[in-house]
C-alpha cells in the first residue's frame, strides 16, 4: 500500500517550489535557486506518476463497480486487466520514487583513470577504459573535458582526469568507481600469453562552491611550462598550474589549456570535488556495517569487473554478472551493466530506508561467475 499522505505532500511541494521559482529575489540568488531547481526536477517524474495513478485508481473503481451491470460489463472485463497492470507498474515505480533522492545525482562528475598493475598494458588498458567512456558519454550527449593527462610513449595513460558534464552523469556512473581487470595478449607479447593488468577509475560529484569552503592560506599554488611529448605547442607557454592543498597534502595538477587562469580553475574544480569526496567518506564511515555495501556506497573495492578479451567477456563481480559482450561493451555499449548496478542498488535502499523486499534479477549468460 501506498503512504498516500506523504505522496500528495510532496505533490504539494512541487507546487511550492513552482511559485518560489517565479519569485524575484530566489531568482537573483543564483546558488539557492540551483538548489530549488535541482529540487523541483527530483518531483517532477514523481507528481506526473502521481496523477496518473490516481486517475488508473478512479478508473479501476469505476470499472469494478460497473460489473454489476449486464449491459457495461463485457466492456469493463476486458478493461480491468489492462489497468491492474498499470496500477501494479505505477505503484513499484513511485516506491521507488519515494526513496530521498542522492543529493549528488544531478551533478556533473570528475572522472579519474590510473594505470596500476601491469606496466605499459596497464596504461594501454586506461586509455581503453576513457575511450570507453567517452564513447557512452557521445552517446548519453555529454560533455567531456581532459582536466589533465599524464601519456606514455605506448599511446596509454598512466593518469587521465576528466570533468563529464551533462543530465544525469553522477547518478550513472557513481557505480564505476573501483579496480577494472583486464586479461588479454598484449600487442608486445610475443609467445601469446594473456596478461593480467589492472586501472583504477574514480568518479566523484562535482562540488558547488559553496559546499567546500577552501581557505586560500591553505593553497600552495606554483606555475610551470606545460609538459608535452614532442615538442608540441603546449611546451612554449608557462600555463601549467599545480596546487597543493596543505591540510591534506592533496596534489592537483592541470595543463590541458593554453590559459593558466583556465588551468587554475580546472585545477581548484578537481580540488573541490576531491575534498567534496573526502568529506562524503567520512559521513559513510559513520554509518554502521549492516547499513552499508560496495554497490550502496560506490565504494572502491577491488577487482569490480574484469574485461576478458579472448573470450569476449565481461564480469560485473559485485553483481555476479557475466556477459559475452565484451566488443560491444569497450565501444560504449554500457547500459547492460549499468541499468543493474543501479536496480541493485535502489533494491538495498528500499529494504533498508523503507523495509521493502524486492526482487532483483540479473541474469547472467553463463551460468556462473568467472574469476
Amino acid at each position: 500500500m501506498l503512504p498516500m499522505d506523504k505522496l500528495e505532500a510532496l505533490t504539494h511541494r512541487a507546487d511550492e517550489l513552482d511559485r518560489l521559482l517565479c519569485e524575484p529575489g530566489v531568482a537573483g540568488d543564483q546558488n539557492r535557486y540551483r538548489k530549488l531547481t535541482r529540487e523541483r526536477a527530483q518531483l517532477e517524474a514523481l507528481t506526473v506518476s502521481f496523477e496518473r495513478y490516481k486517475r488508473v485508481v478512479k478508473e479501476l473503481a469505476e470499472d469494478r463497480a460497473a460489473l454489476a451491470d449486464p449491459e457495461l460489463r463485457e466492456l469493463v472485463a476486458e478493461e480491468i486487466p489492462r489497468l491492474e497492470r498499470e496500477e501494479a507498474v505505477l505503484e513499484r515505480a513511485l516506491t521507488l520514487m519515494l526513496l530521498p533522492p542522492d543529493p549528488n545525482d544531478g551533478r556533473n562528475v570528475i572522472l579519474e583513470i590510473r594505470a596500476a598493475e601491469g606496466g605499459d598494458e596497464a596504461t594501454i588498458f586506461a586509455a581503453d577504459l576513457f575511450r570507453m567512456y567517452c564513447r557512452y558519454a557521445e552517446k548519453q550527449r555529454w560533455k567531456v573535458e581532459i582536466e589533465s593527462a599524464t601519456e606514455t610513449d605506448v599511446g596509454g595513460f598512466r593518469e587521465v582526469i576528466a570533468n563529464v558534464s551533462g543530465d544525469g552523469v553522477y547518478s550513472a556512473l557513481r557505480f564505476e568507481g573501483g579496480v577494472h581487470r583486464v586479461q588479454r595478449v598484449p600487442k608486445t607479447e610475443a609467445q601469446g600469453r594473456v596478461h593480467t593488468s589492472t586501472a583504477s577509475v574514480a568518479v566523484l560529484p562535482e562540488a558547488d562552491e559553496v559546499e567546500v569552503h577552501i581557505d586560500e592560506a591553505d593553497l600552495q599554488i606554483t606555475k610551470a611550462a606545460s609538459g608535452g611529448k614532442g615538442g608540441q605547442g603546449v611546451n612554449t607557454t608557462n600555463s601549467a598550474v599545480q596546487i597543493v592543498h596543505k591540510p591534506t597534502g592533496m596534489i592537483v595538477k592541470c595543463q590541458d589549456e593554453r590559459s593558466q587562469i583556465h588551468n587554475l580553475a580546472r585545477a581548484r574544480k578537481v580540488l573541490g570535488a576531491r575534498l567534496l569526496d573526502i568529506e562524503r567518506r567520512k559521513q559513510e564511515a559513520a554509518i554502521s556495517s549492516d547499513r552499508r555495501s560496495m554497490v550502496g556506497t560506490g565504494e572502491r573495492a577491488e577487482k569490480v569487473r574484469t574485461y576478458n578479451y579472448p573470450q569476449n567477456r565481461i564480469t560485473e563481480h559485485r553483481l555476479q554478472l557475466t556477459l559475452y559482450k565484451l566488443d560491444r561493451f569497450i565501444h560504449g555499449d554500457l547500459d547492460e551493466v549499468l541499468l543493474p548496478l543501479r536496480t541493485h542498488h535502489q533494491a538495498e535502499r528500499l529494504h533498508r530506508e523503507l523495509g521493502i523486499e524486492t526482487s532483483v534479477a540479473t541474469a547472467a549468460t553463463s551460468g556462473g561467475v568467472d574469476d
